[in-house]
């Protein structure tokens, strides 16, 4: 019985540590599942975007500017296909390592399963339970018998409905196998699909990026004097926050212009915001990132910088603009060349909200997450639904990126 018992122990050891395994992969696959139905989502806003702007007259540039966005968000979506896939493969490899071990050990078990029966039979055949009771040299050896005979028959009950557990896990084992392989099979069919769209829209791409080498000293001449114009709408949002610091210190007795003073109930909100980093919701319900933040190259000619404070993202017409956190309007002031702009603060922090047609707030409102506070107006570099949207603290610039999930 001992043997029995260790052999046991020694399989449910095991049978835990492929379990934790298969947890784990498990996890991390249905992760690679939310990103890739993301990406798939980014996509489609994508498509939807260029195909409501077929009828606008577009520039080669904006065109090839489209389809590197849908280009590189294709790219991210068949590099985490195949990652899920690959941890598909792992699974199933982990299943069937575990399904060989399970064969083996219930083989082993159903083994010593009846040989234990068989010794039990060969003993209850030899001598009956009474006779073994009455051989006993006192009560309490008798006692000990009655024991032993009750807790071996619970223990033959007991492994056999363990052989029973162990036989439903194996067959559970292999209809997750099944689904396991079918799964696989249809990400590599999605991918192929996949593949097959990238290269038709590199092909595309090419054939523009070809018409625009030509000429290409008009394109890096229209380029420049669009990244001018954003460079001025970024310079002006900067100088209205910098004299608003300063207007609202002024009434505190401060005559900081780059730092704002705060009130402990403004710490507060202050740490509130820090602590939301990186779970702040989209200021639109759905958009695509035209333009990132910081200093990089133009994605199609290289030889132009593309600098922004903020994000441009591109959106559906008359789309509602929303709040990422709770605050107060700050200020509402137009923009030459970028409709209005509102300025929400969170203590020490700012979402400006730029670009917007129509505003439904006023200054001083106090504002929850997610109200709407107007909507998208047209950008006047490309025609197109566009919300500037940008994140400071104090004077500071932040990637609105590492604010808001997923973005």
């Amino acid at each position: 019985m001992k043997h029995f018992q260790l052999k046991y122990i020694a399989f449910l050891l095991l049978f835990i540590s492929f379990s934790a395994i298969g947890f784990a992969q498990s996890t991390e696959r249905k992760k690679l599942e939310q990103k890739r139905i993301a990406l798939r989502k980014e996509i489609s806003q994508i498509s939807n975007l260029l195909a409501s702007n077929k009828v606008k007259q577009q520039s080669v540039l904006t065109q090839v500017e489209d389809l590197d966005k849908r280009i590189r968000a294709t790219e991210n979506l068949i590099r985490v296909t195949n990652q899920e896939a690959n941890l598909l493969t792992k699974e199933i490899n982990t299943n069937l390592n575990k399904i060989d071990k399970l064969r083996k050990d219930l083989e082993k078990l159903k083994e010593d399963y009846a040989k234990m029966i068989k010794k039990s039979y060969k003993s209850k055949s030899n001598q009956s339970r009474i006779m073994f009771l009455f051989s006993s040299e006192d009560f309490l050896q008798a006692y000990k018998r009655l024991q032993y005979m009750k807790q071996y028959t619970e223990y033959r009950k007991e492994q056999g409905l363990e052989i029973q557990r162990q036989t439903q896990l194996l067959q559970q084992l292999n209809t997750d196998l099944v689904e396991q392989r079918k799964a696989k099979e249809e990400l590599l069919s999605q991918n192929r699909i996949t593949q097959s769209k990238l290269q038709q829209d590199k092909k595309q791409q090419q054939e523009l990026v070809a018409s625009i080498r030509k000429k290409a000293g008009n394109f890096e001449k229209e380029l420049k004097q669009k990244q001018e114009e954003v460079s001025r709408i970024d310079r002006e949002i900067d100088r209205l926050i910098r004299e608003a610091i300063a207007a609202e210190n002024k009434k505190k007795g401060s005559s900081s212009t780059s730092k704002f003073e705060l009130t402990p109930e403004a710490k507060e909100l202050a740490a509130s915001f820090t602590s939301n980093k990186g779970k702040l919701p989209w200021p639109v319900k759905s958009g695509v990132v035209a333009m990132k933040f910081g200093t990089h190259p133009h994605p199609v000619v290289k030889s132009v910088k593309v600098k922004s404070d903020g994000v441009r993202i591109e959106t559906n017409e008359n789309e509602s603009v929303r709040t990422v956190f709770k605050g107060k309007v700050f200020k509402i002031q137009a923009i030459k060349g970028a409709n209005k702009a509102v300025f929400v603060i969170h203590g020490d922090y700012l979402s400006v909200y730029n670009n917007l047609s129509s505003i439904n707030v006023e200054v001083g409102d106090e504002l929850t997450t997610n109200q709407v506070i107007g909507k998208v107006g047209k950008s006047t570099a490309t025609g197109r639904p566009t919300l500037s949207f940008l994140i400071y603290k104090n004077t500071q610039a932040l990637n609105p990126a590492h604010w808001i999930y997923k973005m």
